[in-house]
Formats: structure tokens, C-alpha cells, sequence
């Protein structure tokens, strides 16, 4: 039997087949560091953990909307009016499955045959396989360690064409660190709005960043770029909540629209138990997040100290995520 030709158009995660890997070996009783996947390595919050566990026990485990609750919807509107100076209606947001899955739901929403989507180099391993599983043409943007890896935007210039539908954007950035100032961000702005293309803004690392820095969202820079920005987060990195599949995106109410009207036909609403889970992460204390982000910048500091030592790397300090990027 052969499996289709979509199918055969892209490979498995490389993180998640890595992260199986070692945590099988660990399983064998093999000591193995685990650099794989972009997990933290911190429990749950106890309150958070807590919403969850009388959720089952209020038997709040039916089926819910298909885009999410109207309490998580509005705890998210919320969250995007305090923290990113935005403001959306409830139509214009979706809780899904994970930040992974919304991106997919953009894709699906989005993208048509032929249509191309940049995506700056080097980026998170599922990018160009999302945009490939719809028909897209991935158009890789090399960048430069010279400029943190920003794209700058002469390099945006010189990707774009008749068929430019989107730019991906991740600040903070898997795998490098790099983080877009504003007036970076202004620049990439300017030239969405003057070709006409849609920037998906993959923030899902705002909380963690270092040094001062301020994440800013490029939806929040004015209306014209706002209703061409389809804002990702989640609560994976923010709140080590990997495993409860809680993201969610807000842009313009038809692109929305689409997007719950897909998933739908595929894994109908997030985990019930899970929503009523990411209302407490996003309404509740946030006293953990910065406790976590100053071990990370510990680790940061530490890791980047000894691989500078060793002759022929270089490694630069990451603004923001979790992750080292050496030059090697």
C-alpha cells in the first residue's frame, strides 16, 4: 500500500522522533541529556494543575465550542489586551490544540496551491512541512549571525514575489533566540502592508526573555498591520504546559472563521479539562513565570560561558526562549 503523495512530501518532527529517542534510551537506564524537544523541564503550577483536577470532579468533560469556551475566550481577549496592547472580539479567536495546531489551522485557512510563504533561516523544524502539507512552496530567507539572525529588510525584498501570501515571523525564535525590536519589527510592517502579504507572528516564547528585553507583537504597531497579522501563542512554554495541547491564535474574524471551521472537521474543540486548566494559567497568579525565566537565564549565562571556552565555537547570547545557538 502506498501512502499519499502529501504524505510522502514531508518527513516526521525531527524534535519529537529525537525526544522519543532519548527518552527511550532513558527508559533503558542509559544517562542521556536531553536536547531534543523544547519542553521545560518545570512541573505545572499547583493551581493550575488544581482547575484541572475539579474540572473532573464538576464533570466539566463534554464536548465544548469548537473554538474554545466563552470563559477561555474571554480570558485570552484579556490576556492580549493587557499584555500586547490589542484589543479582538471573541470572533476573532481560536483556542486550539497546542500552538502547532493552530499554525496548521492558519495553513489550512490560508494557504492555496503555489502560494509562497518566507520563512527565515534557521526556523523551527515543522514550518516549511505545514506550508508543504497545503501546497504551499516554502521560500527559505537566509539570514546572518552578523544581524542576530533578523531578517533584514532587503532579504524580505528579495523573496518576495507575485505569489508572497505570508511571512512567518517567531519572536522569540526557536532555534536561535533572536528576538525582533520594535524597529525591526516597523520595517517588516512597512513592507507587508506596502505588498499586500499576511505576517503569521508566532509568539509563543514572549514570556521568556532576558536582558531587559521587551517583547513587543508587530499586530500591535497600528490597524493596517493588525488586520493583516494572525497572532499565535500558547501556554506550552509560558506555564510548562506542554502536555495539556492548549494554543491559540486571534486575527481577522474570516481567517478565523476558516480556521474553526477546519478544526472542526478535525479534532473538533481542545481537551475541555484542559481549557478550564489554561483559564486559571491565564487568570491566576503569574508569580512562577518569572521564577522559571531566571533559571533559564542562569542556564543561559552557564552554557554560554563554557561553550565560548572551547577553541573553534562561538555562541552568542540569545534575548529570549530557551535555546543556544553556536557557531561551530
Amino acid at each position: 500500500m502506498t501512502p499519499s503523495i502529501r504524505a510522502s512530501s514531508i518527513k516526521p518532527s525531527p524534535t519529537l522522533s529525537l525526544d522519543s529517542k532519548a527518552k527511550a534510551l532513558k527508559a533503558g537506564g542509559v544517562d542521556v541529556v536531553n536536547f531534543g524537544a523544547g519542553e521545560p523541564d518545570f512541573d505545572t503550577p499547583d493551581n493550575i494543575k488544581e482547575a484541572a483536577i475539579k474540572a473532573i470532579n464538576d464533570g466539566f468533560t463534554k464536548y465544548t465550542p469548537v473554538g474554545g469556551t466563552d470563559e477561555l475566550k474571554t480570558s485570552v481577549i484579556e490576556k492580549f489586551k493587557q499584555d500586547n496592547n490589542l484589543e479582538y472580539e471573541k470572533n476573532e479567536i481560536i483556542v486550539s490544540c497546542g500552538a502547532k495546531h493552530s499554525l496548521y489551522n492558519i495553513a489550512g485557512a490560508l494557504f492555496n496551491p503555489g502560494d509562497e510563504i518566507i520563512i527565515p533561516a534557521p526556523y523551527w523544524v515543522s514550518y516549511p512541512d505545514q506550508a508543504l502539507l497545503h501546497d504551499a512552496v516554502p521560500v527559505i530567507a537566509e539570514t546572518d549571525e552578523s544581524n542576530s539572525f533578523r531578517i533584514t529588510p532587503q532579504t524580505l525584498e528579495s523573496c518576495l514575489s507575485d505569489k508572497t501570501k505570508a511571512l512567518i515571523l517567531n519572536s522569540p525564535s526557536n532555534p536561535t533566540g533572536l528576538a525582533y525590536d520594535q524597529n525591526s519589527l516597523e520595517e517588516i510592517a512597512e513592507l507587508a502592508i506596502k505588498h499586500d502579504f499576511y505576517i503569521i507572528s508566532d509568539e509563543i516564547y514572549e514570556k521568556i526573555v532576558y536582558d531587559g528585553f521587551r517583547h513587543s507583537s508587530i499586530a500591535s504597531l497600528g490597524k493596517d498591520i493588525k488586520e493583516r497579522t494572525i497572532v499565535v501563542n500558547g501556554l506550552s512554554k509560558s506555564h510548562a504546559m506542554t502536555g495539556w495541547r492548549i494554543g491559540f491564535a486571534a486575527g481577522p474574524k474570516e481567517i478565523v472563521g476558516a480556521m474553526t471551521k477546519i478544526q472542526s472537521q478535525s479534532t473538533s474543540n481542545p481537551t475541555s479539562i484542559a481549557q478550564k486548566a489554561a483559564v486559571e494559567a491565564l487568570t491566576g497568579t503569574q508569580d512562577f513565570i518569572p521564577l522559571m525565566v531566571s533559571e533559564f537565564d542562569k542556564r543561559r549565562l552557564y552554557i554560554i560561558e563554557r561553550l565560548n571556552k572551547i577553541e573553534g565555537i562561538t555562541c552568542s547570547k540569545p534575548l529570549g526562549a530557551f535555546y543556544v545557538f553556536p557557531n561551530i
